[in-house]
Order: C-alpha cells, then structure tokens, then sequence
C-alpha cells in the first residue's frame, strides 16, 4: 500500500526500519499504549503534507503529527497500521521586522523562533520549560504556556495566523500577519490547541514584542506550600510579575540533587518572582513582591538585579522534570484552577498523596494557577502503579471540583480523555465531536487523542 505513496514524496522522507520507528512511537508521556505504525512520514513542505493526507484519506490510514516529541500527554502516541507524521525537518524560521512577526514551519523549535527573532532586536515570549527541544509547531498544537504566560499569556495569544492542512489534504492560509482582523470565523483559534485532530500546521505567523527588559529576581523559602501560595495571592492582587514559580520540598530536593543551586533543602516551598519592569518600576515591583513573602511568613528571601544570578534560578526552576525524572518513573499532571483555589489544590493534593502512600512532588506556574503535580512511582510495582494511576485521576477530579481544568498548557491528548467530559459537560463534547466530525470525517487524524 505505501507503494503508491512513496513516488509523492523526497528521497528519504519515509521511514520503515522497525528500530527507527521505534523511536516515534511515543512522546516524553511515554503512553504504554502506543501502536506500531506502518511507517514514519518525515514531510519537508506542505505539499509533502499535502500528498501524505491525501493518501492516508484515499486509504482510511490514520495519521498522528508529531513535532519534537516532548509533549507530556501522550498526544504524539502512534497507533497501529497508522503513520507518524513526523514535522521535524520543516524547520525554516524567517523575520518580518517590519510587520514584527516570525514565519516559522512546525519543526523549528522555540528556542530557534526566539533566537531569530532576536537576531533583529525582537521578542517571542511563550517559553515553555522545555523551550530547548519542544517544537513551535507543537507549541501551538497544545496551546504551550510556560514561565513569563503569567504576565505575557500563552501560545494562542502570539498566532496571528497560520497554514493548516485538513485530513482530505485541502491546505487552507487563516488569518495573516496584521494584529486586528475581525473578517469571518476564528478559525485559527480553532486549530490552536487541536492537538492535531483537526489538521496539520505547516506554517504559523507569529506576533512578536520589543525585547523583553533586564529582569530582577526574587527567591523566597517557605515553611509550608499554603503560605507560600497565599504569598502568590497577595502579589497578582498587586502586581503582574513576569515569573511566579513554585517549587515544593520533593520539587526542591530533587533539583538540589541535579543542578547543586546551594538551594535550603529544609524549606517546603520556594517562591522565584521576577520583574521585566523598566527603570525604578522594577524596584518598586520587587518590594511588594518582598513584602508579600515576609507577610506570609518566608524563613529566606534574596532579591537580585544581577540578570545571570536571576537566570540561574530560573534554569534550576525548568530543571524540574529531568530532576525528578531521575527519582523514578513519572505521571504527569498540568492541573490549573482560579487563583483564590490555589491554597486549597495544593492542599487536596498532599492529602491524595498521603492518601494513595505515592509521592507527589509539586512545580507551578503559580501566578496563574497552572500547577504541575509530579507523580514519582515504580512502574515495575503493580500495586505502587495502581496507587500512582488512582491519584492521577484523584487529582484531575480535584481540579474540576475547585473549578479549574484537567489540562493548562500541555493538552490532553489520551492519558486525561477520560476525564474530558466532566470538566466540558456533555452539550460541549457534543459540540466538539460535530466539529471533529465535519473537518475529519473518516476520523484519520490523531484516532484516540482528544474526543
């Protein structure tokens, strides 16, 4: 059957070997139900994608896109007699200065996006943990966050517009480089955080900003989550800081361990804040974050302009995953809920963890409400896995219950479908599988994720 497809594509865009395969089965999620595709589709434009849709739609093969493999929800997961299309070698970044936005294909990564955008004296700020390595193409599959979203927003609020192409193989441009445009549908807000089951990016137009000024840091210890939490509250109730991060003990341990920050392993929470204000207003905003701290009760508080010692702590909050990662086999979660329900999230969830005998170690995007609880567990204990898979559902009800989501930033993809329905409600989920339906309609792209 691939006989057919091969003559559309490059030399060495199809790939069969079972042992390179292998390697794009699953994303970071490491989803244990991941298929064995037929092949991987590595496309270097989009009339490769193009041609590939149109194949895999002739011949009902389900499709999953793939960018650089770092989602944690399992939403690259290939399935059986399916193709992975792979974006990873559409990787052309170029820079309009003029309009001030970046044309990137899906392959680039995010960090490449800001180096080019920098180059010309710019700014793209979605800076997901894993900037390094993710892709922006997945970036906007998911709907990435990340470290500054608490003051500058998420990846959606930076597409302008893009190149998509449906599961038929009809490429279609939306939207386009200028900041206001009201004409028809918000059909690129559509595709943004479709993770895939709608189209396939090819191309984004991204908005990019004046380049970021110096940042001031503060690092503040905490005797306890709660009071480091209630500390968030009093901030953003003041000011919006460009970085509010939360570690835990478990969080801050494990990093101590990677990286040797001189970081206090005796403390139960640490609070980075930062401020890109310019001038004195910088100044002005670290002493009502300063204030904040000692108000709830911080054992530790160092503040510091100096922009390598402020980054320094920033590395050792993204150091996080790949900390505990080396701890053991990891569930994760991206749970968010209002702001005010922070204190009480971060309680329920040392009560699962004491609950389920499982170790759960907490990093947040705080200032918006986005917490990431980690779960650390032996995947080779049946019983501790149980344990561990009890508590990731206890927390993601936990979530819905204080009136938040299941997922802010890294998607649903197949491990938290399930609990889709009870965040949405049934009238909503209806509503999604009409839309699925009607741009999808022989259900090839991405079967599994998502609805």
């Amino acid at each position: 059957m691939l006989a057919s497809l091969l003559p559309q594509l490059p030399d060495g865009a199809v790939l069969t070997d079972p042992d390179i395969m292998a390697s794009y089965r699953q994303d970071w999620a490491r989803d244990p139900s991941a298929g064995t595709p037929i092949a991987v589709v590595r496309p270097t434009c989009t009339d490769d994608v193009v041609a590939t849709l149109r194949w895999a739609s002739a011949h009902h093969v389900p499709v999953v896109p793939r960018g650089a493999g770092s989602g944690l929800s399992g939403g690259a997961t290939a399935v059986d007699g399916g193709i992975v299309l792979s974006l990873e070698r559409m990787r052309d970044v170029d820079i309009d200065p003029a309009m001030r936005v970046a044309i990137a294909q899906p392959g680039a990564l995010n960090a490449e996006v800001k180096a080019a955008a920098a180059k010309q004296g710019l700014w793209y700020p979605p800076d997901p943990s894993s900037f390094e390595m993710c892709s922006i193409g997945g970036n906007a599959a998911t709907n990435s966050g990340g470290l500054c979203c608490v003051k500058y927003g998420v990846t959606t609020d930076y597409v302008l517009g893009m190149q998509v192409v449906l599961a038929d193989g009809t490429a279609v441009r939306l939207g386009g480089p200028q900041i206001k445009d009201s004409a028809g549908l918000s059909l690129t807000k559509l595709f943004v955080g479709s993770e895939g089951t709608l189209g396939v990016i090819t191309e984004l137009t991204l908005r990019l900003l004046p380049p970021q000024a110096p940042m001031s840091t503060m690092v503040a210890s905490f005797a306890s989550v709660e009071a480091a939490a209630e500390a968030v509250l009093t901030i953003v109730n003041r000011i919006r800081p460009s970085t509010l991060e939360l570690m835990d003990n478990a969080s801050i341990n494990a990093v101590e361990d990677y990286v040797s920050m001189g970081l206090d392993r005796s403390a139960n929470a640490f609070l980075l804040a930062r401020s890109d204000a310019p001038g004195a207003a910088a100044a002005e905003e670290l002493a009502i974050m300063v204030a904040a701290c000692e108000a709830a009760g911080a054992s530790e508080l160092f503040a510091t302009d100096d922009a390598d010692e402020g980054e320094a702590f920033a590395v050792a909050r993204r150091a996080a995953f790949p900390a505990l990662e080396r701890k053991g086999d990891l569930l994760l979660e991206d749970v968010g809920v209002p702001l005010p329900a922070l204190p009480a999230l971060v309680a329920g969830i040392e009560q699962i963890a004491d609950r389920n005998r499982i170790l759960v170690a907490v990093v947040a995007h705080a200032g918006d409400g986005n917490t990431h609880p980690l779960i650390v567990y032996n995947a080779q204990d049946l019983d501790e896995t149980a344990r561990a898979q009890r508590a990731f559902g206890e927390i993601m009800d936990l979530a819905i219950a204080l009136g938040g989501t299941i997922t802010g930033e890294h998607g649903v993809g197949r491990l938290k479908k399930d609990w889709l329905p009870d965040q949405l409600g049934e009238d909503v989920m209806a509503l999604s599988r009409r839309i699925k339906n009607a741009l999808d309609p022989e259900g090839i792209l991405n079967p599994g994720a998502v609805l």
